[in-house]
């Protein structure tokens, strides 16, 4: 493709030999592309910003359809400053990122996904809460997966209102009147598919109108995980220390009992 720019997403980076590195970046228009860089160690190396975890900018060299791409220069450089130096915070966006790493093959170009991911990013660097960013994230993710689900309407009847469950045999949900349909159905908490089907549709711009009890948030993930590990069959470490985190955040930060993401449970 001979030299190019384009905006992009650090996704991870690892050492190569002594001084080089190789790091994935998420560009906006060649996709998911994995650069060598020369002398990254080197001091006063003038690509390091552009380097570090959970950081944008335009990246300009060599970007190739296949095989390893070659990193020049950067500009516009956009460190996430928050998630950088936000255990928790860096927690979600590493998974988001790996689940979007996971999604698709690399050079494939998928804009729509790139600022998607892009949107999460920023809303988790400016304060949103990344429980309810994640599984926005995961649900609408689905369908990258090769995975349809009809989350709006009853598989049977077409109902948009009341209680619902998850039938894996109907690929959709069920009202409360058809749930003997399927004996096998997730048996999930109704408010719990409530959510997810908030979820599957909504915009980030306006998840500061949901509150969600604790309580409420285990649900959903307990649900989303099911489908994740019915349909998709990812295991990433990251979600593994997502998982953790629940259980030695309140050693570390205040929890707060609610989350301001005007929709009432």
């Amino acid at each position: 493709m001979g030299i190019a720019e384009s905006k992009g997403i650090i996704l991870f980076s690892k050492n190569h030999k002594e001084k080089d590195k190789l790091v994935k970046i998420f560009t906006e228009s060649a996709g998911k592309q994995m650069f060598y860089v020369k002398g990254a160690h080197r001091k006063n190396n003038p690509l390091a910003p552009a380097l570090l975890p959970y950081t944008e900018a335009v990246y300009i060299g060599k970007f190739n359809s296949e095989g390893l791409s070659f990193l020049n220069a950067a500009k516009n450089v956009q460190p996430y400053r928050n998630i950088q130096a936000d255990i928790f915070l860096a927690g979600y966006a590493t998974y988001m990122m790996n689940l979007a790493d996971a999604a698709i093959e690399d050079h494939v170009y998928d804009p729509n996904l790139f600022h998607f991911l892009e949107q999460a990013l920023l809303m988790l660097e400016q304060g949103n809460d990344g429980e309810i960013l994640t599984n926005i994230f995961e649900i609408q993710l689905l369908q990258r997966f090769g995975i349809a689900i009809n989350w709006q309407k009853c598989a049977i009847c077409g109902e948009t209102h009341g209680k619902f469950d998850y039938s894996s045999t109907y690929s959709g949900v069920l009202c409360e009147r058809h749930w003997e349909k399927d004996s096998h159905r997730y048996h999930a908490d109704p408010v719990a598919i409530h959510f997810i089907r908030l979820f599957s549709q909504i915009s980030y711009e306006h998840i500061q109108s949901i509150e969600l009890k604790v309580e409420t948030k285990s649900l959903i993930r307990q649900t989303i995980d099911a489908l994740y590990d019915e349909y998709v069959g990812v295991h990433l470490k990251s979600k593994t220390f997502i998982d953790q985190m629940g259980k030695w955040e309140t050693v570390l930060q205040p929890k707060n009992p609610t989350t301001n993401v005007s929709h009432n449970e």
